[in-house]
């Protein structure tokens, strides 16, 4: 550490000004230089601090979220439908975080992580109704409760290819703060997927940003999870200087939404792969526009499910003939079908790119082929997110940020019929339909109190909840408090 030098006497003081008297260009000079002021410390944004150089890591969180709306237009509701009349309901999620650095060199790292969670209270409408859901720190099966349960566990191991270091910040999921510049980072054991990829800075944290499964997530990415939203998985992730390469095998659930992980992989498995360039991807723009030393980043994703999914055209077709032969009250289940292996694939693309220093926008697309079985996270066939966010920088608050985003998801047609027809998904079905894009438009204020205490106001407007334009506008109420210990 540099030490402080002592204060000098007045005789040194003068026996100084004495021998050395500077030209008058050098006092004009030095009258005009600019006084250099010191750098203030990072505010703590932790209740305790946690020193990047301890090879553990023990922190947690906690997360409340009060969710109301008042009652909306419905001239009908089903077994699945957003309900109608004025509610209000409160969640909480507790984490500890607990991580140690097994092998302490940066080159071969080895970190062992474990997480305990607990996840309480419900969602409005007990999380059915929208398929982008307005929390999504809501457990979709309530019956669950708030026992505590393990997260994650899971081992990560980085292997360098090269002695060049470069700045990483430290997480709850890697604990090393200088990484090799190219690296293979691999980790086996319990995760949830977003935890590696489809990652957003200014769109994944549901505890500081949106709330909104949608926009945390790309809804139409039916990623491998059981209901909490964990798999057991395998990552295999190359990263370059300028570019990422991922890769990751995981456990499906037994059915649909389930708590239950299907081990047999040849009955059951997600695939999923994501390409990362770390470079502005508008750099065609001005540079009036954007500043070429603007970061941005653009990923692609890829994904194939296979698992024990339904096919809704198949259900259609017998729910079809069976009301052409006299029961007129049948609808299509779609888990009334022998065990089988089916396939569900899809795309997404997300992009972020910095405006100014204080400034960003992102936005992400997703598409799945949509004829089998929602199974795993929501029902979404296709989705658009544009949206942004600003640092109170600009009015003094450095911590504080507002951001707004805009959604719009959709379901293909036979998922459409389905539901038409009366049929139940894992979130959705009014009884009845008629058909229009479930349009989003979400905005927050994360006000920073002090420490590691946030709370955040957030709105909500939802147009065809269920994509059904019979139904609502809704608009949902926020508040949140969180606590980073």
């Amino acid at each position: 550490m540099p030490q402080t030098p002592g204060r000098l006497s007045p005789l040194v003081l003068l026996l100084c000004a004495l021998c050395v008297t500077p030209s008058r260009a050098q006092q004009d000079a030095a009258a005009t230089a600019p006084v250099p002021t010191p750098e203030a410390p990072a505010p703590q944004l932790t209740v305790f601090p946690h020193p990047d150089t301890a090879r553990y890591l023990l922190s947690g969180q906690a997360n409340i979220v009060f969710q109301s709306h008042p009652g909306f237009h419905s001239p009908y509701e089903g077994t699945n439908s957003f309900l109608a009349r004025g509610e209000y309901k409160t969640s909480l999620v507790g984490t500890i975080y607990g991580g140690f650095q097994l092998i302490a060199d940066p080159r071969f790292e080895l970190d062992g992580i474990f997480d305990i969670e607990s996840a309480g209270g419900r969602g409005m409408s007990e999380a059915l109704g929208l398929a982008g859901f307005s929390n999504l720190d809501v457990v979709r099966n309530p019956t669950l409760g708030s026992k505590p349960y393990i997260a994650r566990v899971q081992l990560h191991q980085t292997i360098g290819f090269t002695s060049k270091m470069v700045d990483q910040p430290r997480t709850q999921f890697s604990l090393a703060t200088k990484v090799p510049e190219r690296r293979l980072d691999l980790r086996v054991g319990k995760l949830s997927m977003p935890d590696v990829m489809d990652i957003s800075g200014p769109g994944s944290d549901s505890h500081l940003q949106f709330l909104n499964w949608t926009a945390d997530n790309n809804g139409a990415w039916d990623y491998a999870a059981d209901t909490r939203g964990y798999t057991y998985a395998a990552v295999a992730e190359y990263d370059d200087k300028l570019w990422s390469a991922r890769y990751v095998l995981g456990l499906m659930p037994t059915v649909a939404n389930g708590i239950d992980l299907q081990w047999n992989l040849h009955r059951a498995s997600g695939q999923n792969v994501e390409l990362e360039y770390r470079k502005t991807p508008f750099a065609f723009l001005p540079e009036r526009l954007i500043a070429a030393d603007r970061k941005g980043t653009v990923r692609l994703l890829g994904f194939v499910n296979h698992a024990n999914m339904g096919d809704y055209r198949d259900q259609n077709k017998i729910a079809i003939f069976e009301r052409s032969i006299g029961q007129t009250s049948a609808t299509p289940s779609i888990t009334q079908h022998a065990e089988q292996v089916t396939m569900k694939y899809g795309i997404g693309l997300n992009f972020e790119q910095e405006l100014t220093q204080d400034v960003r926008v992102f936005g992400r697309f997703g598409w799945n082929e949509g004829q089998h079985e929602s199974y795993a996270y929501t029902e979404v066939d296709q989705t658009f997110e544009l949206g942004g966010d600003i640092s109170g920088a600009h009015w003094g608050r450095t911590n504080d940020k507002v951001g707004l985003v805009g959604i719009s998801n959709a379901i293909k047609r036979d998922h459409q019929q389905y539901l038409a027809l009366g049929g139940l998904g894992f979130i959705l079905g009014d009884g009845a339909l008629s058909y229009a894009r479930e349009d989003i438009l979400e905005t927050y204020y994360t006000a920073h109190n002090w420490r590691g205490l946030f709370t955040a106001f957030d709105l909500q407007l939802v147009a065809h909840p269920g994509y059904n334009q019979a139904r609502g506008p809704v608009e949902i109420f926020t508040v949140r408090t969180h606590v980073d210990f």
